[in-house]
């Protein structure tokens, strides 16, 4: 199965906080075609093209944080085109502006500016999920809702295939779902089931860092895995997205528990050329 593979850095942000370079060196190694940023470690945008230019490995997407959009919306973009990322990803809602919440119109009205001074600059605006915006908005789910409020030019998907399950619903049949509309599928494999109200991910901040702690002698019913050695049907979740239209899949583990997060990224990303 010859797919382009992306990793998300931010798996592997115990190491890029101190050394981005070597990261992208041992993600071209291992068999990665591509990054997706989450933040820059404070590395200029020279920098960061330098680092991607020594490795062969192409700026795929980024992860961008709803309040560094609103703050600088030309400065983001110029930093992205400068590093030639075609895409620009919303990492998640803050709970005032989700789906339900008094700042969910607003957060639509910015999504869709944001959106179009994208397109007008040749990036495409994406959306990655999580699973509280799965709940029911209007007959229908937060997340579909956001979809529908925007056109497809203006906001396509990043569907996160962990999140999506977590919520209830089957990846590879939501992928379907936004065909042609899916050039992005996050690859996120877990075990166990999510505890409620128990908070399993951490939420990017500009630099890269996380707001959420997770107590490392925790034995949580939840954990994630690498790709490929967790409760996901893999191979069905990457043939809907070559079916749909995807260009690129990301792999991505909040965090790895049980080994160094180089290490996980090694076999998932064995585990997909294994494919």
């Amino acid at each position: 199965m010859n797919i382009k593979l992306g990793y998300q850095i931010y798996s592997a942000r115990d190491v890029a906080e101190t050394n981005l370079e070597l990261v992208c060196e041992k993600l071209k190694e291992y068999g990665y075609d591509g990054v997706e940023f989450a933040g820059f470690y404070g590395k200029t945008k020279e920098e960061v093209k330098a680092i991607l230019d020594k490795t062969g490995l192409v700026a795929v997407s980024s992860h961008v944080p709803y309040d560094s959009i609103v703050a600088d919306m030309e400065g983001t973009i110029e930093y992205h085109k400068y590093l030639g990322c075609k895409y620009i990803a919303i990492p998640y809602l803050s709970e005032e502006l989700r789906p339900g919440a008094p700042g969910f119109a607003e957060a639509i009205k910015t999504v869709y500016t944001f959106g179009a001074l994208c397109k007008q600059n040749g990036i495409q605006l994406l959306y990655h999920n999580h699973d509280f915006e799965f709940i029911q908005l209007s007959g229908m789910y937060g997340l579909d809702f956001l979809y529908a409020a925007t056109p497809a030019d203006i906001l396509a998907t990043e569907l996160d295939t962990c999140w999506v399950k977590v919520a209830g619903e089957d990846p590879a049949a939501y992928i379907r779902k936004y065909a042609n509309r899916c050039p992005i599928v996050h690859l996120k494999d877990f075990i166990g089931a999510k505890k409620e109200g128990e908070a399993m991910y951490a939420l990017i901040k500009a630099d890269g860092s996380d707001d959420v702690k997770v107590e490392a002698n925790k034995e949580p019913a939840f954990d994630f895995r690498p790709v490929g050695y967790g409760k996901q049907n893999i191979p069905e979740i990457i043939k809907a997205g070559l079916e749909s239209g995807a260009t690129w899949f990301v792999v991505e583990q909040d965090r790895s528990s049980e080994r160094p997060s180089l290490d996980a990224a090694k076999m998932s990303c064995d585990y997909v050329r294994a494919l």
